[in-house]
């Protein structure tokens, strides 16, 4: 059991006239709830709300484990901190709750009164254990016997029986058994979702792949929780989940061996302090208080959930064959100048930008594979920050090793919750002879870079390489919106292989000649921009900036930008998640407007432009605008020079988030968002004029 959390420092928060700043913990549940209203979305297809609601609590599991174990360990420590926006850990958790109830309301509202019954007009059916038929529950409660009653351990807690151990987002079932005697305990009984079904097809076919009835498996083992305790009294059964604080911490400058250290703190991230714990309505006060005991846990840190714990289970069901169910598939679109035998050449001739996921990923694979035979290709260097199983980039990079070239990767093992696939990449590379190194100390190297250095016909060393927004992941280059660019540029291609020798070696370069990069030159770089822009519309020339995001949380840029929306630039923020900045408020940020697309896709890409007095300035890259990757990361976004490239980005892409009325949500003045209208009902959104490309 944790010690009682110490009382902390009594903090008088700002009024709100004097808030200059969105709360950052209060905008990413507003982030939540705009994936929430996608699930409520009747245009969008009826197992696309599914997924929608299974990731809004998905997203929900890793803001409890990292953000609110956060706040909970300040308060532990008695650490008086304000957020900068003036509250502090206590009221952010009184913000979180009150904010985050109405939400999960209606959340289990959606789940139970119309996703669940739409489904099962389809014949996809959520079924209960009592509403089974007495043969099927005699055939369930046999194959339980059988294949699930081996398994489980029951653990009743008492004198000679510590509470036990209840790992991280495990679901589990607790109830009060009483002896003969008249004793009664609390016992805990796992349910194994590691071995088991979440959901039993009831017609036997365990291949999840048509319209199906299914019992959920916590079920089945309630109705037989007899068997567990044979002369005894068993109480009814009662669901729970455990979150825990799934943060990793490694102090690197006494870590001798990185990855020894990180996967000891894995080890110890099962373990983490429990952070909240949802129980089933209805629990009993009794158990209720025994688990908080157990726990260490408050009455604020217990969540009463009225249906089904663990939404994101339902995502087994989302593979189902209901095609009307699901949006149309499409074919990503093969640039032409990346499918020609002579890659290296085209590259030299023009940079090449790829949209994903309307672009195929294919070529840049492609690209590197080819690296990886041609005879004229001396070495490869590659950022990893999360790749997918079975990666194709990863076997490319295997076989340049066995075709002699020289290989090195920057393998990110910091890369939160992919830590451990990462730990196995890497060692996986150092077997086959890459040069692996994990980054620079203190810092998370989440650039996206790839350069090639391959010898031309008269004997130079040419440089090309791949700068993007998103991570080198098959999987996810096909639901993610995200850029990259492929050049030859001589300058720009220098900085990548400086960068590289930086990550690499030990010296820092004193500056770049394209390049910005945190996290020394970032910021500065791009605060210079905003205050030019100012300067040219104090001087009476036309002030721009558009920036396209995930999020926005950095004071100095917030502050930047307050001050160039007062000289009179125009500012628009394309910003997914988190905004901490306050649009449309009158002598600070009248000239700023905030707008959010959420929507088929996950908006992920990065894009920065300045109009810069006619001659326009832009970046793309993988950095938002946020105090973590301007400081405390190595980012890196590329100047696009390219004149085509440059105006499709600025004319299309921009110009097409800008004008979206189908997926968009303008960020208010009080913290609400609210969804644009179309203008037209026929009126496509932005995702929707993308993928009509593809069929032209």
């Amino acid at each position: 059991m944790s010690k009682p959390p110490k009382k902390p420092v009594q903090i008088v928060e700002p009024p709100v006239s004097d808030v200059r700043y969105f709360n950052r913990e209060v905008s990413w549940l507003a982030f939540n709830l705009r994936v929430l209203e996608e699930a409520i979305d009747h245009e969008n297809p009826l197992l696309e709300r599914l997924r929608f609601l299974t990731i809004f609590h998905t997203n929900l599991d890793e803001f409890f484990m990292v953000r609110v174990s956060g706040l909970l360990q300040q308060i532990d420590a008695g650490i008086d901190v304000l957020s900068f926006d003036g509250l502090s850990a206590r009221s952010q958790l009184q913000r979180i709750r009150a904010q985050l109830e109405p939400m999960l309301s209606r959340a289990q509202a959606l789940l139970d009164t119309d996703v669940l019954p739409a489904l099962e007009q389809h014949g996809l059916e959520v079924v209960h254990y009592a509403d089974l038929r007495k043969s099927e529950r005699k055939q369930w409660d046999a194959w339980y016997q059988d294949r699930v009653y081996p398994i489980l351990t029951p653990l009743a807690v008492g004198s000679t029986h510590p509470f036990p151990f209840i790992s991280n987002l495990s679901l589990n079932l607790a109830m009060l058994v009483g002896s003969p005697s008249g004793e009664k305990r609390l016992a805990r009984v796992k349910v194994p979702l590691n071995n088991l079904p979440a959901f039993i097809p009831l017609s036997g076919r365990w291949e999840l792949d048509v319209p199906e009835r299914v019992l959920p498996l916590e079920e089945l083992i309630a109705a037989n929780m007899h068997t567990m305790f044979p002369g005894m009294e068993v109480g009814t059964p009662y669901v729970f989940r455990v979150t825990r604080d799934a943060d990793v911490e490694i102090a690197e400058d006494e870590a001798d061996d990185l990855l020894t250290s990180l996967q000891q703190e894995l080890r110890k991230r099962r373990f983490g302090q429990a952070v909240r714990l949802e129980v089933q309505a209805g629990t009993p006060e009794k158990i209720v208080e025994a688990l908080k005991a157990g726990l260490g846990l408050t009455a604020d840190q217990v969540w009463e959930v009225g249906g089904l714990l663990g939404v994101e289970r339902l995502s087994d069901l989302i593979s189902v064959d209901l095609p009307e169910l699901k949006h149309p598939g499409f074919v990503p679109r093969i640039t032409p100048l990346l499918g020609d035998d002579d890659r290296f050449h085209a590259l030299r001739q023009k940079d090449v930008l790829l949209h994903h996921p309307f672009d195929s990923i294919l070529p840049l694979v492609d690209f590197i594979r080819a690296a990886a035979r041609d005879p004229n290709v001396v070495a490869i260097k590659q950022t990893l920050y999360r790749t997918n199983t079975n990666s194709p980039i990863i076997e490319a990079l295997q076989e340049a090793v066995e075709n002699g070239k020289q290989v090195a990767a920057v393998v990110e093992l910091k890369a939160r919750f992919d830590e451990e696939n990462n730990i196995v990449w890497a060692q996986r590379l150092e077997q086959a002879g890459v040069h692996v190194v994990y980054g620079v100390p203190r810092l998370k190297t989440h650039a996206k870079l790839c350069i090639v250095i391959r010898r031309n016909e008269q004997g130079e060393l040419i440089r090309y390489a791949h700068i993007g927004t998103g991570n080198y992941n098959t999987n996810t280059a096909r639901v993610y919106t995200d850029l990259g660019l492929l050049t030859s540029d001589g300058a720009l291609t220098a900085d990548v292989g400086d960068l590289f020798n930086h990550l690499t070696g030990f010296a820092l370069p004193d500056q770049y000649r394209k390049l910005l990069v945190a996290p020394h030159f970032m910021k500065p770089g791009l605060c210079q921009r905003i205050h030019s822009e100012a300067e040219h519309a104090r001087a009476g020339r036309p002030g721009r900036i558009i920036a396209k995001c995930n999020a926005i949380a950095d004071r100095d840029i917030i502050e930047a930008l307050y001050d160039a929306s007062q000289a009179g630039v125009r500012i628009d923020l394309l910003v997914r998640g988190i905004c901490c900045l306050i649009p449309g408020v009158p002598g600070m940020s009248e000239n700023i407007r905030v707008t959010s697309v959420v929507g088929r896709f996950l908006e992920h890409s990065r894009v920065y432009w300045f109009d810069n007095g006619g001659e326009p300035d832009c970046f793309i890259g993988s950095a938002d605008l946020m105090d973590r990757n301007l400081e405390r990361r190595v980012e890196t976004l590329a100047p696009v020079e390219d004149p085509e490239i440059k105006a499709w980005l600025r004319e299309v892409l921009l110009e097409r988030y800008l004008n979206d009325r189908g997926r968009s949500r303008q960020l208010m003045p009080d913290g609400t968002y609210v969804r644009l209208k179309r203008k037209d009902p026929d009126e496509k959104d932005v995702h929707e004029l993308f993928l009509d490309e593809l069929t032209r």
